[in-house]
């Protein structure tokens, strides 16, 4: 009899713990994570230059923007939509900064017309989606166009270095202990965004509108406003990222953020966001980012040539889509 006893409480201890790993295997963030550090120890086995300090800040430092960026992209995506201008909005923020500064106004004006440049782009895509009804991907591929080409007749292809104060400098090429400010703004931006969007009533709204739209519009929730705001926040943050790029580079180059919308968009689905909208986290971006901070520092400590990152890129981006699909049939 206590035989028996034992063995049914063995059994049923046993498929407690089977239980508790497969919960743990289908949090998306949690199997990313784990595939961020098995790819770490994987490069430290062939590098020994990639656990050091300054390797890991300078791989924190570079990705910083792309998750303040992928910060909103993960909120656009939510709702079903997608932002392809992120890139070309960095790339105008930080014109406007280093146009600001070059008419030699106060520091903290250029900061914040920099910001206001990102703020317009995000709130006229959002016009363009909720009161032109535009798609999303024709709406921002538009203003992606129309920002770089801003850009490009504003500077003519020349990049814009004029004297910054060394407060504005900070932004971009402080420490704050040995952590790179840029981080610090990152963190401060999750933290903020992850608690805004799973603790108010605001992000409760962005996950009901992407789970069914039509359904959260009968239950009270204004989507359209919720479309406009989610779409103007994209923007500031793109902005932010721009200001920050600019500050650390001290030069406001014309092709900057060229491109990048395709990182942020792959940190934002590597982290969990669905395509299809309605699940995905800032907490799950970061990681996404980080992940593909990591390919890309390990690419280069490795010696693999450096134009097959996009090649590898796109792969990633493929490979979380096509699992994301298996994932929602299964389910």
């Amino acid at each position: 009899m206590k035989k028996d006893i034992s063995e049914d409480l063995g059994k049923s201890g046993r498929g407690a713990l089977k239980s508790f790993f497969v919960k743990l295997a289908s949090i998306r963030e949690l199997t990313v994570f784990a595939v961020v550090l098995a790819l770490g120890f994987g490069i430290a086995l062939f590098s020994p230059y990639f656990l050091r300090l300054n390797n890991i800040m300078s791989i924190v430092r570079t990705l910083s923007t792309t998750t303040i960026m992928a910060i909103g992209m993960t909120m656009v995506i939510i709702t079903g939509g997608i932002d392809l201008s992120v890139g070309s909005v960095l790339g105008l923020a930080g014109m406007f900064t280093a146009m600001s500064f070059s008419h030699n106004y106060p520091p903290i004006l250029c900061v914040m017309l920099g910001l206001s440049a990102g703020l317009v782009c995000g709130f006229i895509n959002g016009l363009l989606i909720t009161a032109v009804n535009l798609p999303p991907f024709i709406a921002t591929l538009g203003t992606m166009s129309i920002c770089r080409g801003l850009i490009y007749v504003i500077t003519r292809g020349n990049p814009l270095t004029p004297a910054l104060a060394d407060g504005y400098k900070f932004i971009g090429q402080g420490y704050i202990g040995v952590v790179p400010m840029p981080v610090v703004i990152m963190l401060i931006l999750v933290v903020a965004f992850q608690f805004c969007m799973k603790q108010t009533r605001f992000g409760r709204y962005v996950y009901a509108l992407g789970g069914n739209e039509q359904a959260s519009r009968l239950s009270g929730v204004k989507t359209k406003r919720v479309k406009l705001q989610v779409y103007t926040i994209a923007g500031f943050l793109s902005a932010i990222a721009g200001v920050i790029l600019y500050a650390r580079m001290t030069s406001a180059e014309a092709a900057a953020g060229l491109g990048e919308e395709m990182n942020v968009i792959a940190a934002t689905v590597i982290g969990g966001a669905s395509m299809s909208g309605g699940s995905g986290s800032v907490i799950g971006a970061l990681i996404g980012a980080v992940l593909i901070g990591v390919i890309k520092n390990g690419m280069v400590l490795l010696n693999i040539n450096s134009y097959a990152q996009q090649a590898v890129t796109g792969i990633v981006i493929l490979l979380a889509v096509g699992i994301d699909m298996f994932r929602q049939k299964k389910d």
